[in-house]
């Protein structure tokens, strides 16, 4: 019998991230530094808002876009944060989290054989969407010295006749580096210059801890050519809900709605009552959790640094990312080795790309006590190995 499946898929390694996890799963009193998932619960009032959406009994579809009380919720919220404007009818699509939106946004604008300039290390699903899209992911590798900063430089010198788009996710996962508004208006220069479209993930947007967030189709001339991405699983600890939006202009949206109409049909009718309530009365809650990841980050940075396991300061999401060079060994025989000697779950930097080498990604969307236990436990470890 034949191989019935496709090139695409084949060329596509599994995820780094899952093997990990599957060890874990198999494992007793492990302490996870690895999934990126808020331990928090939703809020009590967004989920009384999805449970009441139940009891009306709003059990069917929506209208593919969306509910248009969450989409004009998104609208202004994007213009109080942010004073960017999204017209809610045409330029905002509610999807199945930010994986739904990037894949509609790939699948919208990609011809095969388009390339995607896409800087490393990235959420694993960066260039595997590329490539399912039929487009060809162009890497380029950031670097601690950079503060993983990607450059308008680095960007450039990768540019050929055959790019379409940039695909960059800041705050970013798993190195928790934010952009500067400088580095980021450097790059709106470039894409104007060589035309092109920039899909920006900014999922992690509230969860900023020096300075404030700048948002890519904010900066002057970049609404027009920009897809931004975001959603509600980071903010608002609703990641089972699967909850996303994107917002691009009309005929850019319009193209990713036909793609999302034919595969999806509507965004959860009931996470969509839960978002509204989010960004209508969550703001406290978005407050409080980030006073709390940013209590966690300066616990685990300042213990790692300690150790000898060099981190540099993130300053957005939840993840540090530090060097395990000191250690004597790789990323993935850290990994592996702190998880089976100290039961200590973290995730091989290049698993999110090859210049993630010689780190390894750790997330403080855990408890301050567990992560107290874990540096704990990988004193015992360095003290080994270190």
């Amino acid at each position: 019998m034949r191989n019935f499946i496709s090139h695409r898929v084949q060329s596509v390694p599994p995820s780094g991230i899952r093997r990990f996890f599957d060890i874990v799963a198999t494992m007793k009193d492990v302490i996870s530094l690895g999934i990126g998932e808020p331990d928090f619960v939703t809020p009590e009032p967004i989920l009384k808002a999805g449970m009441a959406s139940l009891h009306r009994g709003e059990t069917g579809y929506t209208s593919n876009s969306g509910i248009l009380e969450l989409r004009q919720a998104v609208s202004r919220n994007l213009k109080r944060l942010y004073d960017v404007d999204y017209d809610p009818e045409t330029e905002i699509l509610i999807t199945v989290g930010v994986s739904e939106a990037l894949y509609l946004a790939l699948t919208a604008i990609l011809d095969p054989g388009d390339e995607v300039i896409v800087p490393q290390p990235c959420f694993v699903a960066y260039t595997a969407e590329v490539t399912f899209a039929g487009g060809v992911p162009v890497t380029i590798g950031t670097r601690v010295e950079d503060n993983f900063q990607v450059t308008a430089e680095a960007i450039e010198s990768k540019i050929t006749p055959k790019t379409k788009a940039l695909l960059i996710g800041y705050p970013n996962n798993p190195t928790g580096a934010v952009m500067s508004r400088e580095n980021l208006a450097q790059i709106g220069q470039l894409a104007e210059q060589y035309d092109l479209l920039v899909i920006s993930d900014e999922i992690y947007d509230r969860l900023v801890y020096d300075g404030a967030h700048v948002c890519f189709s904010a900066l002057p001339g970049m609404h027009p050519r920009t897809i931004l991405l975001s959603g509600f699983s980071k903010d608002y600890a609703m990641t089972g809900w699967r909850l996303g939006y994107a917002a691009a202009p009309p005929e850019i949206l319009a193209a990713m709605r036909k793609v999302h109409q034919y595969t999806i049909m509507s965004a959860p009718t009931t996470a969509q009552a839960a978002g509204l309530e989010a960004l209508s009365g969550g703001e406290k809650f978005v407050q409080e959790m980030v006073a709390e990841y940013d209590r966690r980050r300066r616990l685990l940075v300042s213990g790692l640094n300690t150790l000898g396991l060099d981190c540099f300061e993130p300053k957005g999401a939840f993840y540090a990312f530090p060097s395990v060079a000191k250690s004597g060994m790789d990323e993935n025989a850290f990994a592996e080795a702190l998880l089976q000697e100290e039961k200590v779950a973290v995730v091989p930097g290049s698993a999110f790309g090859e210049s993630g080498a010689g780190f390894v990604r750790m997330a403080y969307a855990t408890a301050y006590e567990k992560i107290e236990e874990a540096l704990n436990r990988m004193e015992r470890f360095m003290r080994r190995h270190g």
